[in-house]
């Protein structure tokens, strides 16, 4: 049984966003002052990531906890109401997750995901992330070229 009557539940749904999110804008922020340049939202990379590195193939997605189901085994119990569609919907958000991971990697990308909430406890962390991944991909890139 829902607690909000179907005006206030479509209202709540409706303020949800799906780029542009406070965890979003915090990483987009940190990295920026850490002096990584990026593009968002970039719709010619497959899966339109939250943040592209395209010199770099570097794909960044900021996941919310809800809606690409952290701990998915331990809490797709916990519907109330309508439960037969949220396991749906949070699987096949799961299930396209997988597909964008794979078709990024077999093209050359690096992926990282970060959860919204490791994001707002640990932005320091995730940036260090983006940028050993950014490292890691010069390095290789030198190495294959001879340059340095």
């Amino acid at each position: 049984m829902d607690k909000l009557t179907p005006e206030q539940r479509k209202k709540v749904m409706q303020a949800n966003k799906g780029s542009g999110t406070k965890p979003e804008i915090a990483l987009a922020k940190a990295m920026w002052a850490a002096g990584y340049r990026y593009r968002k939202n970039d719709k010619l990379v497959f899966g339109k990531p939250d943040f592209t590195y395209k010199r770099y193939r570097v794909a960044v997605f900021v996941d919310g906890e809800f809606w690409h189901g952290k701990d998915w085994d331990t809490y797709r119990h916990d519907f109330k109401s309508n439960q037969a569609f949220w396991l749906a919907k949070i699987e096949r958000n799961r299930a396209r997750d997988a597909e964008v991971n794979a078709q990024l990697q077999s093209e050359g990308w690096t992926v990282l995901r970060f959860w919204a909430k490791d994001v707002h406890k640990k932005t320091a962390d995730c940036v260090a992330a983006v940028a050993a991944a950014i490292e890691a991909t010069k390095l290789t890139s030198s190495k294959n070229t001879g340059s340095f």
